[in-house]
């Protein structure tokens, strides 16, 4: 523990940023570097508990109270090693986890959590600054081959574990760039594409092999694949976009936000000019779906330069600080108001969407809506009640639908003649390996739609399990039943 009572003496820090009507005017990232000794007073915070429930709260497993001890003792290389030994990537997650380790934090029973993203971000930026952060290839190869099908975390997690492992690997990718929904989901504004590119670079410098442009299963046949590789890992994602299926659903402006996002990144990255259809200038913007995707729409349409931007929820408003229902040290569903949210938006609660109106030639002019309750009934699933009298319309020239993925595309595991479980996921028969003994599936085609945080975890335990069965043991780190790192 670096220093006894810091948690008393020292307030949580959050992130300083630029002011909302400053950073909507460009799609940079906008937040602000704490000083060095603000982040080492963060660290200090940490009570190094005899039992760090952040450990649990952390999908990876990450040494919290290590690295939180490391950087107030000013020991930055030593931190980097710490977070690195459980997290490929800590600038992703730094950036764009919600942080269910801070809401496991035991600090936070009574007063805010250690800043844990932050400390974690600034660790990680603190040793690309310093040079620290190097390739790092195998020092030996297998001679085995293992083809990784997908480039979002869970896959490029899988793919440096495995080269770690000495394997030669390649990451096959249907986009033009590489990183999935890290590049084309996420808005600049929340994570510049810079940040993917230089640890792209920091890959391909360790030997593994990326290639674009490529669909397995359409300009690849699986046939192929299996033949030239030992071993295969599905990482794909759950890429099935959620529909609404009401009346006007086919309108011009009624439009998923995973085609209006990735259009969005394109266009900043000048890969193309923006198509009307996809841009919210001078427009009355409706998002349906609170998530994080429903915010990063409100972001982008705010930077358009929307005439005004409305979000629906059909689930009630959330309370604005833990409930029984959801106690210590389980994550909490309360209130979120994000960085986007504060750039300008109306919220509505309770609202379910019957209908998109046209406006008599083919085009969206406004919603119509009814207010919802949800009736409580003990041992079954709450029920969705309409109000009656409580409907309205809401004029509205772009319906965005942020409404969330079903689960992964069916033409890939049919070809391989996979199993799939009772959500439509590729079935991990036994853990991450699937019904065909040599090919493996991670991440969101696993285990359904989930947290960057978790892509990771299951890219990291794929590859443990892989080399496993390539090799007949494994150096690879794990976790076991209590979530700590083992080796086997």
């Amino acid at each position: 523990m670096g220093k006894i009572r810091g948690f008393m003496e020292y307030e949580r820090l959050n992130e300083p940023s630029i002011t909302p009507k400053e950073r909507i005017k460009n799609y940079n990232e906008f937040t602000v570097a704490p000083k060095v000794e603000k982040l080492q007073e963060q660290g200090a915070r940490c009570m190094d508990c005899g039992v760090p429930f952040c450990h649990s709260g952390c999908p990876l497993g990450n040494l919290i109270p290590d690295f939180n001890d490391a950087v107030y003792q000013n020991e930055w290389e030593g931190a980097l090693s710490i977070l690195h030994s459980t997290n490929n990537f800590p600038e992703f997650t730094g950036r764009l986890c919600p942080a269910p380790c801070e809401e496991a934090c035991v600090l936070g029973i009574v007063n805010p959590p250690v800043s844990i993203e932050l400390i974690e971000k600034y660790i990680v930026e603190r040793g690309f600054s310093e040079g620290w952060i190097t390739p790092k290839p195998p020092l030996h190869r297998t001679g085995k081959k293992v083809a990784i099908i997908g480039s979002g975390p869970a896959g490029l997690a899988a793919a440096q574990q495995l080269n770690r492992a000495g394997h030669t690997i390649t990451v096959f990718e249907r986009d033009n760039k590489i990183g999935g929904l890290l590049r084309y989901g996420i808005p600049d504004f929340k994570m510049e594409k810079k940040i993917i590119d230089r640890r792209l670079e920091l890959l391909e410098a360790e030997g593994i092999t990326f290639t674009c442009n490529t669909e397995v299963g359409r300009n690849l046949p699986v046939e192929n694949l299996e033949h030239d590789y030992d071993a295969v890992v599905i990482a794909t994602g759950a890429t099935i976009k959620r529909d609404l299926p009401i009346p006007g659903a086919n309108l011009s402006g009624v439009v998923q936000a995973m085609d209006f996002l990735p259009h969005n990144n394109k266009a900043v990255d000048g890969q193309h000019e923006r198509d009307p259809k996809f841009h919210a200038k001078d427009k009355h913007v409706i998002v349906i779906g609170g998530g994080d995707t429903g915010s990063d729409c409100i972001g982008t349409s705010n930077r358009h330069g929307a005439k005004s931007v409305t979000n629906f929820e059909i689930m009630p408003k959330p309370a604005e600080s833990r409930t029984k229902e959801y106690p210590w040290p389980y994550w909490p569903f309360k209130l979120k108001t994000s960085s986007s949210h504060e750039e300008g938006s109306h919220r509505e609660w309770s609202i379910l969407t019957k209908e998109f109106i046209n406006d008599g030639k083919g085009n969206i002019k406004a919603l119509k809506t009814v207010e919802v309750e949800w009736k409580k009934i003990p041992g079954e699933r709450p029920q969705l009640i309409e109000i009656k009298g409580s409907e309205k319309e809401w004029p509205c020239d772009l319906a965005l639908l942020a409404l969330g993925f079903t689960g992964p595309e069916k033409s890939l595991p049919e070809q391989l003649r996979l199993q799939l479980d009772d959500r439509g996921n590729i079935k991990g028969i036994n853990h991450y390996q699937t019904s065909k003994d040599h090919i493996f599936t991670a991440g969101d085609c696993r285990r359904g739609q989930s947290l960057i945080v978790w892509a990771i975890s299951e890219g990291r335990e794929a590859a443990q399990q892989v080399d496993t069965f390539l090799m007949g043991q494994s150096k690879l780190p794990k976790k076991n039943k209590t979530g700590d790192l083992v080796s086997t």
